[in-house]
């Protein structure tokens, strides 16, 4: 996630309500004769039968007491401006949206028009933000309307704001629970089934990019390496995905083509970290990554290598024959139940084609508990009335029609795609809330403009599919 010239983003911009002094750091647009024209920015389920259960949500270590909307809860003072998150392709800030007092993630993404294949990869980011309406996937609340098209270099996204990531969850000291355990699964695999039935491959499943707040919300976020599913087996996709330790062995291995299953081996690897408190298979290099996995999984028969280069192949099977060592995922801690490490094995499967899918995962007993909890009292999509709770007819849903990203074969150049992405934006915006922009004014200003990706400019040039 990430954000940065100065004139760009005077002209690019949003950002918090005006607290007294300067202000917060994004404001509905001021006039042209107020700033000059340079500063100027255009804007069906049914009612239980038994009482309603007494679940409370599970707490993160030392949740805060509410306060009011654009205020710290120590002190009532109006909450700063800040950067909460720096990422490959943006940087994030935590701000106040002026029109509800609300606080707010932005997410600034610069440089986005330097070559073909990394606007076009924000493009399909962007549709996909506003396409996803989902409670376990992050989507777009907003988006700053950008300036005229010779000058639109930087795109802003306002999405709700988490506190924290499931990453900086498991380092902690927080204890985590049984209970904990499985509504962080339940909601994971929850929001992967949602995006596996819109047809998208999120390629980047970790726990970093899992959100979550203090009453164990999680949401899935991130999907610059997301992209639909390709039903050609013939058709090559980039290897240059997933984190390392969270990697399928079909990646690993150099198969050219993939499928959602590379994201539920994600999920049982950080499953398994959930339980255990540390990365499962922590190796320093791809080729140990795959020998770290043989050596819980056993040498895989060849099938299951089916899909693989020939040099990860002849690797495998230059090597001593490896048994599987399975029960050791019962020494993880003593959440590793019988049920648990059962799930964990069906996700954990070398073979792609007989790894479970997060459909089918979610049906498995060791998530009914989460499912209950989630339901009773933390989801949208159930309340309750005097006479009960009200659940809704689908705890888990799919989404609608499949995500469509057939425009992408007529995207030929770099201001194509900007007249696109400028066209997409504007729509977005018409008929909804007043339009935000930056405050040059406000005391993070300077601050903001000079916070950038880690390497926004050094995304490959090569075609990414």
């Amino acid at each position: 996630m990430a954000f940065p010239g100065q004139n760009r983003v005077l002209q690019n911009q949003l950002c918090g309500t005006v607290l007294g002094g300067l202000g917060g750091l994004i404001q509905p647009p001021l006039t042209a004769a107020g700033l000059g024209q340079k500063f100027y920015c255009p804007s069906g389920g049914a009612v239980a039968s038994s009482p309603p259960s007494q679940q409370q949500p599970l707490p993160v270590q030392n949740q805060s007491v509410p306060a009011r909307p654009g205020e710290t809860s120590s002190t009532g003072e109006p909450e700063p401006d800040r950067p909460i998150g720096y990422g490959a392709f943006g940087v994030v800030w935590s701000v106040t949206d002026p029109r509800d007092g609300r606080r707010v993630a932005l997410k600034k993404m610069p440089n986005v028009f330097q070559n073909l294949v990394s606007c076009k990869r924000v493009f399909r980011e962007l549709k996909m933000l506003c396409y996803f309406k989902h409670d376990n996937v992050l989507s777009a609340l907003d988006i700053l309307q950008p300036p005229q098209i010779d000058c639109f270099e930087e795109i802003y996204v306002i999405t709700e704001l988490m506190q924290s990531d499931l990453h900086k969850v498991i380092v902690s000291p927080q204890p985590l629970s049984s209970d904990h355990i499985k509504v962080f699964l339940y909601q994971i695999l929850r929001g992967l089934k949602y995006l596996h039935s819109a047809g998208v491959l999120h390629r980047d499943i970790k726990p970093g990019n899992l959100l979550v707040n203090s009453n164990c919300v999680l949401k899935i976020c991130d999907f610059g390496l997301a992209r639909v599913e390709e039903p050609d087996e013939s058709q090559h996709m980039t290897q240059e995905v997933v984190t390392q330790y969270y990697r399928a062995p079909e990646i690993l291995m150099g198969s050219r083509h993939y499928t959602s299953s590379i994201d539920i081996w994600s999920v049982g690897c950080i499953f398994a970290e959930l339980l255990g408190r540390r990365i499962l298979f922590q190796a320093q290099s791809p080729i140990q990554q795959l020998d770290l996995i043989t050596d819980l999984l056993g040498t895989p028969p060849l099938h299951a290598m089916r899909t693989a280069c020939e040099g990860a192949r002849a690797h495998i099977l230059r090597g001593p024959h490896k048994p599987p060592s399975l029960s050791v995922l019962y020494m993880l801690s003593g959440e590793a139940t019988h049920e648990a490490v059962h799930l964990l094995c069906r996700m954990l499967v070398f073979d792609p084609l007989k790894r479970i899918s997060a459909k089918d995962a979610l049906t498995h007993p060791y998530l009914d508990e989460g499912r209950l909890r989630y339901h009773t009292c933390m989801c949208t999509c159930c309340f309750s009335v005097a006479a009960g709770r009200v659940y809704t007819a689908e705890f888990e849903p799919s989404a609608g029609p499949k995500f469509d990203d057939s425009y992408e074969k007529n995207l030929v150049s770099v201001w194509q795609v900007k007249e696109l992405v400028h066209h997409f934006i504007t729509d977005h915006q018409q008929g909804k809330q007043a339009p935000l922009c930056i405050n040059p004014q406000s005391a993070a200003f300077k601050t903001f403009i000079r916070s950038t990706a880690w390497h926004s400019s050094k995304v490959s040039k090569k075609e990414e599919r």
